[in-house]
């Protein structure tokens, strides 16, 4: 199933884009580096807006998570599908991409061997492992690998804005066209959401879209959400500049919400059915818990002056 709006731009044979620099100067016009008062990426943006206490436990406590299958899944399921576009086009189908899954697997294994701590055993890993193979069969209904060459795959981006909050985050898939027009995919291993929650789904999409526009000057030509789970569903939207401005908007209200937060130590608990999934709700006062002290530093690597490195892992990027 498809939900568009606009028409649907495919990449063919298109050059590898270039990530673009930010650069400011001084008086003396000498390149400096802009001052960065804070980093948000949009996971961390939504950790906010769904509840405060849960971005403070995963960016100010950084407490840890115990690792979840469903999340595990995604991540190995991600790594077959980036990888499946180095083989030549001929050879990207689903029998190529069931014999990607297991490597793919015995390679997070070994980054963390805790993971073999989620299954109860042999027949229960087999089942998850099972669930990620027709996911991956999923995608082949959706679009044809064969006729598609990405630009970028897992491209790490990073924008300033004036104020000096770097947004930052990592992009599954860039197509570009011959003509130059740019397609941001996002490979989701969950269901598609209703149509009362695609403002939120799309979020995250506006975000990246945001970036690029600001690193590169131009607004995608389209943003595009291909849900791996339940019956399979690709649900693509195109942005103008009145979409990422406000976007813009939002996000510097969201850090200001969170430099208050900093401030005044308060960060609200936010009931919802997510909290089900939480992992933090022996801590949590709606639940009969009690936080801990509110450690005395900024949010991950929230610096006030000097920018970090772009060479980091997808996982520290996720901490903002």
């Amino acid at each position: 199933m498809v939900r568009a709006i606009g028409p649907l731009v495919d990449a063919t044979g298109a050059p590898r884009a270039q990530t673009v620099a930010i650069v400011t100067y001084s008086a003396d016009m000498s390149p400096t580096e802009p001052t960065i008062v804070g980093a948000l990426s949009p996971s961390r943006a939504g950790d906010f807006m769904t509840c405060p206490l849960l971005y403070r436990f995963r960016v100010i406590d950084r407490l840890p998570e115990p690792p979840s299958p469903a999340a595990v899944r995604g991540t190995m399921v991600h790594s077959v599908l980036e990888r499946l576009y180095d083989l030549p086009a001929p050879q990207r189908t689903v029998s190529a991409a069931h014999d990607l899954l297991e490597p793919q697997w015995l390679r997070l294994l070994q980054e963390d061997p805790s993971y073999a701590e989620m299954f109860t055993g042999d027949d229960d890993r087999a089942e998850w492992l099972a669930q990620a193979r027709v996911m991956l069969e999923r995608y082949f209904t959706l679009e044809d690998p064969t006729r598609l060459e990405p630009a970028e795959r897992e491209v790490y981006v990073e924008a300033v804005l004036g104020s000096g909050l770097m947004l930052r985050g990592y992009i599954d898939r860039l197509d570009v066209a011959p003509t130059g027009e740019v397609r941001v995919v996002d490979y989701k291993t969950g269901s598609a959401p209703g149509p009362a929650f695609e403002a939120k789904a799309l979020f995250q999409m506006k975000f990246y879209a945001l970036v690029l526009w600001r690193l590169r000057g131009s607004v995608p030509r389209m943003l595009q959400l291909m849900y791996l789970g339940g019956g399979g569903e690709v649900l693509r939207y195109t942005p103008d500049e009145a979409d990422l401005l406000a976007t813009e908007r939002k996000v510097q209200a969201l850090w200001q919400a969170i430099e208050r937060a900093l401030e005044t130590g308060e960060w609200r608990s936010r009931p919802s059915r997510l909290c089900d999934w939480c992992s933090y709700k022996d801590l949590c006062p709606e639940f009969g818990g009690t936080p801990p002290p509110v450690p005395e530093r900024q949010p991950g690597d929230t610096v006030r002056s000097n920018r970090r490195s772009a060479k980091i892992s997808r996982a520290a990027t996720d901490e903002l």
